[in-house]
């Protein structure tokens, strides 16, 4: 009788033995991956999986080949990925029964590698395994047992809109953009975990869908699941209200792909983080992708493990920076173009320059704008804008000084803030005073003429003078316009 035969004739006496549930939950997906003259190697699916059999069946089958092979080869349990592409795990309609059958069959393995009972090998003399003796928590197998495909039933819905092709790019998130791309393309694993963070309305959210999106269409026979850390934490809570961890372990870690949004979310929450730090560990030791993102880097989340903080920065950390108006004149732009509206380039100018926020806000900006356009009738105009977006320029209105931006320029220049309204015309203090004036004129409401009086009494033509030529610079000078984007971004925080 060759190794397959062996294997076969203990399995069903596994099934006998164990019940059809247990079997089907935790025998079944177990093949024979390798074999020499002195062992034979059983692979598992996951990590979880060997675990669990380790720990409750190993006795008993490893007893159930020894008196079958005349080799006297010895078992071996191992985590063999692979093996969950051969296996077809079926989805049990009564969980509760799953559950019960799982315990008895646990139990009847237990009382026969113990001796216990009739010697017959079903245990009825031993004691019942249950959730009160043995087991901290009473596992219901059901709801880990999933057809593969169907591994998506417990992520987040995905908006249709948030695809790579609806993203708009520019350089404060365009490292983020391109990082995103690599993980949905690929078909290995580029980096683990990618992890994007930045503020509010950046467009992280956008950048999981998108990757999301792409994987389901690219590779649909990738289980893909998306959700918040809030989500998670309220998974893993009502799992050990309902005594259910076994089925919320093998949910988590038998996806292709995690994706978990807003991970600062489990900042404090020891058991949710020690949990998903062995999630984590599973699904990296099995090669599966993991997405996440925050509002801060790993190295400043707040009250996160050290062992955790390690794993999060471990692979590849993407932050999106605050948009400029460059970037927030595109976002309005391809806005505006999937409306099917008729907005004025002024206007969209003006929205990009009074709200500075994020891009989220620019979008319900434009949003607003072309719906009041559209049901009262009204053309879209500068003076129309004002007054349908009056709160909102209110709010964002910039309450940045003059003295304010000189001060920050002159720090950030190593001159004297006296030396921006001196006489001076040396280049070492003219080109900041030039940028000061600039930025005066790009983050104030003030006038020409009164941004000239405040660096010493000079004529509005001189401002208008300086505003040109770092606009001249900036296009012409990639180093020197990122040197004015920092101190705008510097000013605008």
């Amino acid at each position: 009788m060759d190794i397959s035969e062996l294997w076969e004739r203990v399995r069903r006496q596994l099934r006998r033995e164990f019940g059809p549930a247990a079997y089907n939950s935790w025998v079944r997906p177990m093949t024979v991956s390798s074999r020499d003259d002195r062992e034979v190697t059983l692979g598992l699916p996951t990590r979880f999986m060997r675990d669990w059999v380790m720990t409750h069946y190993a006795d008993r089958i490893r007893d159930l080949w020894s008196g079958s092979d005349p080799g006297g080869r010895s078992l071996i349990f191992e985590v063999s990925p692979s093996v969950q592409d051969d296996i077809g795990l079926v989805a049990v309609s009564d969980p509760d029964a799953v559950a019960d059958d799982a315990l008895d069959g646990a139990g009847r393995a237990n009382g026969a590698a113990r001796g216990r009972g009739n010697g017959n090998g079903n245990g009825n003399g031993g004691t019942r395994w249950s959730a009160d003796t043995d087991s901290p928590a009473r596992p219901t197998l059901g709801a880990s047992v999933v057809d593969r495909g169907a591994g998506e039933v417990f992520s987040a819905p995905l908006d249709p809109r948030f695809t790579f092709d609806r993203f708009v790019t520019g350089k404060p998130n365009e490292f983020a953009y391109a990082a995103a791309k690599r993980v949905a393309d690929s078909e290995h694993v580029p980096f683990n975990p990618l992890f994007l963070y930045g503020g509010v309305g950046l467009g992280k959210t956008h950048l999981m869908h998108a990757i999301a999106h792409r994987i389901r269409e690219s590779h649909p026979h990738r289980r893909v699941a998306y959700l918040s850390a809030e989500k998670f934490m309220y998974s893993f809570i009502r799992a050990l209200r309902m005594q259910d961890t076994i089925s919320f372990k093998e949910q988590f870690r038998s996806v292709d792909v995690l994706m978990i949004d807003d991970v600062q979310f489990i900042s404090g929450k020891e058991s949710t983080q020690e949990e998903f730090f062995h999630t984590f560990n599973a699904l990296v030791d099995q090669g599966r992708q993991i997405v996440l993102s925050a509002d801060k880097s790993p190295n400043d989340l707040e009250e996160i493990g050290n062992r955790l903080r390690s794993r999060l920065a471990m692979g590849l950390v993407a932050d999106l920076h605050p948009t400029t108006y460059e970037l927030r004149l595109a976002i309005l732009a391809s806005k505006t173009e999937h409306l099917g509206a008729d907005v004025p380039p002024k206007v969209l100018e003006f929205i990009a320059h009074k709200i500075v926020s994020n891009g989220r806000e620019v979008e319900g900006a434009l949003t607003r704008l072309v719906a009041h356009s559209q049901l009262v009738g009204r053309p879209i105009t500068l003076e129309a804008t004002r007054e349908v977006l009056h709160d909102l320029l209110r709010t964002h209105d910039r309450r940045l000084t003059i003295e304010e931006i000189q001060k920050k320029v002159a720090e950030h220049y190593n001159v004297r803030v006296a030396d921006m309204s001196s006489a001076r015309r040396s280049r070492a203090v003219a080109r900041p005073r030039q940028v000061a004036m600039y930025l005066s004129k790009q983050l104030t409401q003030r006038s020409l003429p009164e941004i000239g009086r405040k660096f010493g009494g000079r004529d509005h033509t001189t401002v208008m003078h300086a505003v040109k030529k770092i606009e001249e610079l900036s296009q012409t000078d990639a180093a020197f316009a990122e040197d004015v984007d920092l101190l705008r971004r510097m000013l605008e925080s």
